[in-house]
Order: structure tokens, then sequence, then C-alpha cells
């Protein structure tokens, strides 16, 4: 039986842009409700949301971390996010164990890059949304154009629930918008000048009760709660309240917030697919068949890995067998924890709307459904930024891999490769600063310390033009020889088309099959014509282009959106075998493609770059300078602008140091993979040219 009742469940994140005060809420909030002695600080090491070594180091959160409390008959699960775009994973993650999204912002700074960003994240996931004010206690804050910016930027559904008593040192309160009169001296706005607008947009949502009101008859208060909460979770209304985290002002009426405010399970819809791929309205009911995801993974010294896990429908409980999405079998579920920040407790089921962990289950990852139901994937950005590591001690080469091996299980925004040509691990992850936190991890917990080189670029090979050449293999050195020749076809192979698009009678008509990977856009088109090579020897041969493709032609990079064809071959009785066919392979395909009018792909990301107004100038010529293309600008609120262009990766990979200069430390940033292009000539060839050079000195 679960232990809490559906309407009594809130699930809470705290999301919005750096130094917002997220922690500090959360941290007087337990204090205040009683799920903690005293409140913690981010400022002395204490707190118990940001207990992560890094954390406490830096003064900043860099993981999401779960806390909960009780208040006034509700359980709230309220989960503290980094607020860096650079670790916009943690946050994305949380998303999806919540129902309720409240956006912190920085009464000081405005609207900030990643407060925009995680505000439409939240809206694309159909989540409710409030917004918090925080941080009324700064020194100039002017609070009626702060409103008007929010509103500006995310339209008229941004409405006060209530406004500051004061603001800066004299912030003393807050007057409630809703219920009013009430004591509204010295509110910054007249609390009566918000109370109609608002009320009208809580009973928008239901025409009967709009009716009425027009009609003279308010609702009553259990009505306006239930209408309160259907407006927000329809998105008519977007309640904003103000408060103090620090100063511990406001946070009463922050904690009524949320009760009346942030929605039960049961009030946002969701669907998972069932075992043939047909969509399910999911139900928070404890009867119901279990459908649950892992939303976070954590690597805990003392439990090792740690699987949070939140429940859509139906019950999980220790001890049982569950389907679990990425398994082959049934898979039997370990001990039930519930999370406090770093603490943990046992506890025997979970039903819907519960978040609960569980520790050291190799078959639950982040993503993964558990249950009959699978729920959608979490979707995590590209990671671009990557360096070549190596241990700083020799002999540390499994160590690292280990270590490297737990971030990539508890980041999704964390790559990891070993580079084909030069051997090197090669790590990815969202920022310099990502990577920077992730070296100090791997030096505190796992105690490898580390070397890194430049930022790779993951750069791509591909043809332009249609090519045809062979190559034989033959090696005499006494005995047995090596004997195989093998001719092709190579077409560019547009990411487009599909291969049965691209692979007709028309275009090869003696075609027996084709296979595709579409990990790197390959086909492979068999038109053998009488026996010409054995089919034994045809897979040995499709591994040679393999091989080629991995190692790249013209500069070392994986080759990409290539057709080959094989049409002919020779072969002898006693000297062929799969390994002459092999190489025959791979140095048909090298020549043939440096005949493909060959060239480079480079990557390219899409940036949003926030920048005071005076700086627009500065930042759009130097976008231009890095080869550039700016789409847009637009208004971010408080004198802020957002510029987005599109620009190879290749001239952003240090951007975070320019950009500080520029503006003085008060730009930022956020930049996602968006697609691959064709290098310029010029740059291709320096890239080649360099290419060479290194494989020269390694040589």
């Amino acid at each position: 039986m679960a232990k809490y009742a559906i309407d009594n469940i809130r699930n809470i994140a705290l999301c919005g842009h750096g130094s917002a005060g997220k922690t500090t809420l959360a941290d007087n909030l337990l204090a205040m409700t009683g799920a903690v002695k005293a409140a913690g600080s981010v400022d002395d090491g204490s707190s118990l949301c940001d207990f992560d070594e890094e954390e406490k180091e830096h003064k900043y959160s860099i993981e999401a971390s779960l806390v909960h409390f009780d208040h006034e008959g509700l359980h709230v699960n309220l989960i503290d996010t980094p607020g860096y775009p650079d670790f916009i994973g943690q946050t994305l993650g949380a998303l999806n164990g919540v129902e309720t999204a409240a956006v912190v912002i920085n009464a000081g700074s405005g609207i900030e890059v990643n407060t925009r960003r995680v505000f439409a994240e939240a809206g694309k996931l159909g989540m409710a949304r409030m917004i918090i004010i925080n941080r009324m206690d700064a020194e100039n804050i002017d609070y009626p154009q702060l409103v008007e910016s929010i509103q500006e930027v995310w339209g008229q559904a941004c409405i006060p629930l209530n406004v500051p008593i004061g603001t800066g040192g004299d912030f003393k309160g807050v007057a409630s918008c809703l219920e009013v009169p009430g004591d509204t001296a010295g509110a910054v706005i007249d609390p009566n000048d918000i109370h109609e607008g608002l009320i009208e947009a809580i009973v928008e949502v239901d025409e009967a009760a709009t009716e009425k009101y027009f009609e003279g008859e308010a609702p009553s208060g259990d009505e306006l709660n239930r209408l309160l909460r259907e407006s927000i979770v329809a998105g008519s209304l977007i309640p904003i309240v103000c408060a103090s985290g620090k100063a511990k002002v406001g946070l009463t009426e922050l904690l009524e917030a949320f009760r009346r405010c942030a929605v039960p399970p049961n009030a946002i819809a969701r669907t998972g697919k069932d075992d043939e791929g047909n969509d399910v309205e999911l139900k928070a009911d404890a009867s119901q068949p279990l459908a649950a995801q892992v939303f976070k993974t954590r690597i805990d010294p003392f439990v090792q890995k740690l699987s949070f896990i939140r429940v859509f429908s139906g019950t999980i409980s220790k001890d049982e067998s569950v389907e679990v999405s990425t398994a082959r079998k049934p898979v039997k579920m370990g001990a039930l924890l519930t999370v406090q920040g770093s603490e943990t407790a046992s506890v025997d089921s979970a039903g819907p709307g519960e978040i609960v962990a569980v520790a050291k289950m190799d078959d639950l990852h982040t993503g993964v459904s558990i249950g009959k139901i699978k729920m959608p994937p979490i979707k995590f950005p590209t990671p671009m930024v990557g360096l070549a590591v190596t241990p700083k001690s020799r002999g540390d080469e499994g160590k690292l891999s280990g270590a490297l091996a737990k971030i990539v299980e508890e980041d999704a925004t964390f790559k990891l490769d070993r580079d084909p040509q030069t051997k090197e691990l090669v790590m990815t992850g969202m920022s310099e600063l990502h990577l920077q936190i992730i070296q100090e991890r791997l030096k505190r917990r796992d105690k490898v310390e580390v070397t890194t080189k430049e930022p790779k670029i993951p750069y791509r090979e591909t043809i332009t033009a249609k090519a045809e050449d062979s190559y034989r293999h033959k090696k005499q050195s006494g005995g047995r020889g090596q004997f195989g020749e093998v001719h092709i076809r190579m077409y560019p192979l547009p990411e487009a088309t599909t291969p049965e698009e691209f692979c007709t009678s028309d275009r090869f008509p003696q075609m027996k099959e084709f296979h595709h990977d579409p990990s790197n856009n390959f086909v492979w088109v068999n038109s053998i014509v009488g026996g010409t090579i054995p089919s034994n020897f045809l897979p040995a041969v499709e591994k040679g282009f393999k091989e080629r493709m991995t190692r790249g032609v013209i500069a070392g990079y994986q080759v990409v959106n290539v057709c080959v064809e094989v049409h002919f071959g020779k072969y002898h009785d006693v000297d062929s075998s799969e390994a002459a066919f092999k190489t025959a392979g791979s140095m048909a395909f090298r020549n043939t493609f440096q005949q493909a009018r060959p060239s480079l792909l480079e990557p390219i990301v899409q940036i949003e770059v926030t920048v005071p107004g005076d700086k627009l100038g500065d930042i759009n010529s130097d976008m231009s300078g890095r080869r550039g293309r700016v789409l847009g600008t637009d208004a971010a609120g408080g004198g802020m602008m957002i510029i987005s262009a599109e620009v190879p990766l290749s001239e952003v990979t240090t951007y975070a140091r320019t950009l500080s200069s520029i503006t003085g430390g008060q730009g930022s940033y956020t930049m996602e993979f968006c697609r691959y292009d064709v290098v310029p000539g010029n740059v291709q060839q320096d890239i080649i040219s360099k290419a060479k050079l290194e494989e020269e000195e390694d040589d």
C-alpha cells in the first residue's frame, strides 16, 4: 500500500540560472518544515543539497539533488538542480521525474540564459510551471520592470500571486494578490490592481466558472483552489511569487504556493507504450500495471551506483521481479531507498507519484523503463567539446578507464570513445567547465590525475562524386601466397535518402543484396555475378571497407554517407583467403575514395549568447570572425539581449574565455549540436595538412 495518497504528493524541481539561490531556498524550506534541525549553508559547505566535494569547493550545484519534507498533510519531493548550462543534463533528467517546475529568477539579474531554457524545456514536457523571484533583498531591484520583462518574454499568463512589501534591505514580506484586501501597506504594487486579472486567468479554464464570475459570483475557496490548479496545468496561468531564501522572507507564503499551485501526480497527462508499441495513457493508480523510469544515476562512494526511480503507475516493491527495458529477462529489485540529500533510508515499496532509489543494480541506467509500460526516452543534448585524456601515472590506464566509465553512467551528457587512429581516450562533454569538474572528480573520488590535450573536433570524411576503381592484393613469399582482387563503384549517399530509395534496380541492375549501417550511413551493395568473388569472402571485403571507414582516408576521420557497390573481382583457388580479401577491400575503398572528390564535414552548433545590450555589436562582429551565421536577436529583459547563431564547433570550443573578456563576465551562452556541413576549402586543407604532420610525427 502506498504511503502517501496521490492528491497529497507534490514533486517539484527548483530550476533556473546559476546564482538564483535555489539551493538556499531548499535548505531553508527543509529547516522550516522540520525535515532537518537547522538550515545548511552553501557558503560554509553545510548545505544538505550541495553535499558533493566539488560543489562545496566551488559553491554551486553540479548535480541534481533530491530532498523531501512534509507540510500540512502534503509530502513534497523537491529536486534542486544545477543552474549553469554546463550541467543541463542533470536538470533535464530531474524535470522528467516531477510534475511542477519552479523556475527561480535572481531578482537582481532577471531572466538569464538558463532560465529561458529550463522554462522552455518544462513547457515541452507539458509540466505545470510557476516562477519564484528570489533574492528580493538585493539592492537596486525594480520589481515592476522585472514582472514586465517576464511577461514580455513568456506572455501575459505570467501573473503575480503575491507582490513584495519593500525591496532590498526593506524587503519584509509579501502581500497576496489572490485574497484581498489584506495587509497591503508598503506593497511595491497594489495587489488590488492585479487581483481581477489574476482571478480572470484562473476561471478562464472553466466556462461555467467564467460565466458565473462575470455575473458577479466569485468562486468559493475550494473551487478557487481547483480552478487555480487546473489553470496552471492548462498553461493559462503561470503564477509569480516573491521570496528571499537568504533573508528567510516569503518562505511561508512559498510553501503555501507549493500547496496550491504545484500539482499532484494525477494532474499531468502522461503516456507510455505497451509491448506492441501502442500508446497507453498512464493513470497514477497503484492497481494499474507498473510504469516507472530511472531519471538520474549517482555514483556514491559508499553504496556505489544509486539509481533514482520515479513511479508513474502501479507499485514497485523490494525483491520484486520486474521488467526492465534494457534487460532480456525480469530483474529482481534490490532494497528501495528514500533519499534526503546524501542520506538514504529503506522502504518496502513505492506507489505512483513517489520517488525512490535502488543501489547496485547493473541493469538500471538513466532513461531505462521499469515495468510493462515503456516510458518515452529522456532527451539529452549532444556533448560536443572533447579532450584527449591520459593518466599522469604510468600503469593507471585501467584505473582511468574504470573511473571514466562511472562518470558515463551517472552523466548522460558525457561520452567516452577511443580514437581508432591515435588509440587515445577521448572524453566529450558540454563545455570546458563541465570537463574541468570531471577531472576534479576523477582526482578526488578515484585518485586518478590526468593530462589532457586540446579539444578534438569530430570531423567526418565523405565524398561528393561517383568514382570507380579496384585493387589487387598479391603477395608471394614462399609457400602459400595471398591473393584477392576487388572492383568497386562508390557513390555519395544523401542523408535524407533511405537505403531502399537509393538502392533501386535502375541504379544497381545486378544487385543481389545490400546492407545498411545507420551509425555512419554506409550502404554496401553486392552486385557480383558469376562468382568472381566467392560468397564466403564477401563478409571479409565488407569488413575491409568498414575498417577503412573507421580509420579515414584523407585526414584520419570517420567516413560517412557513402554507398559502395562490389561488382567484380578475382580469386585464386589456393592463395585467396579472408585476410587477403579484407586487405583488398580496404585498399580498393581507399583508392576509390580519393578519386570521388573527397570532402571534410565539420559539426555545426547552434549557440545562444546572452549579453548586455551594449555588447551586441561586439558579439556579432566576433561571431562573424568565427565563420558564424547570426540567425537573429531577441530581448531577454533587464537590458540583456540574446543572439542566436550557427557556428562551426571548432571556432567555439574555448568561447567562454572570449565571451567573458568581451562582456566583463556578464555574458553566458548555451550550444547544441545542429548538423554537419562541408568545411571550406582553405580550412579543409589546413586540417588535412595538420593530420598528415601528426601522422608523420607518430611514425
